[in-house]
């Protein structure tokens, strides 16, 4: 199967890095064929111009790396998203492929009848999120309210229509120890060496 990964982190020794390759070593394991965006060396542009709105509205991408990655989203039967959470939510990369990427005519379309959302990438059987954060989880979750879970879990995915929802949370990244850290890239690569 195709996995599609949108990875978004600027620096190449973070542990989102070592995320995504034991990420990456587990689906290959598992012979899937992986397609990284990697939204930093990319050079992803979040901002949404005028220009780009009106595309928007007409159903119709007009960048180029937009039109690119929506094209590659249609062959994915997987998506997973990796980053980090900072300040509470996700960074504006990532909120600007959610805005650019993840438009109507591509991702979903309005219901005819006029109430809701429907799905429009067919392949696609689950949506995964992992994070990172420095916030303990009780904190993130009681304090903020768990604002991923709400913002591209429900907000996002779910309003269109996506089943099979997903989010791994590694938090107190920094405060934990190396082996916690280690064991948790072990997990995450038998987790997706089994995945279907």
């Amino acid at each position: 199967m195709r996995v599609a990964i949108v990875f978004n982190h600027p620096y190449e020794g973070s542990y989102n890095n070592a995320i995504l390759d034991a990420v990456t070593k587990g689906l290959k394991n598992a012979d899937h064929e992986v397609d990284l965006m990697h939204l930093d060396n990319d050079g992803f542009n979040p901002v949404m111009s005028k220009a780009d709105l009106k595309a928007f509205v007409e159903h119709k991408p007009i960048d180029p790396q937009v039109i690119d990655y929506s094209e590659r989203l249609k062959k994915a039967d997987h998506l997973i998203f990796i980053f980090p959470i900072w300040w509470d939510l996700m960074p504006a990369m990532t909120k600007g492929f959610i805005d650019r990427v993840l438009s109507p005519g591509i991702v979903y379309d309005h219901h005819p009848r006029g109430f809701g959302l429907v799905p429009l990438l067919k392949n696609l059987k689950s949506v995964t999120i992992i994070t990172t954060m420095n916030k303990p989880k009780i904190m993130y979750s009681l304090l903020i309210g768990n604002l991923i879970r709400k913002a591209m879990l429900k907000s996002v995915f779910k309003t269109m229509g996506y089943k099979n929802l997903n989010w791994i949370s590694f938090a107190s990244v920094k405060s934990v120890s190396q082996e916690k850290r280690s064991n948790w890239l072990i997990n995450l690569e038998n987790r997706f060496s089994k995945f279907n």
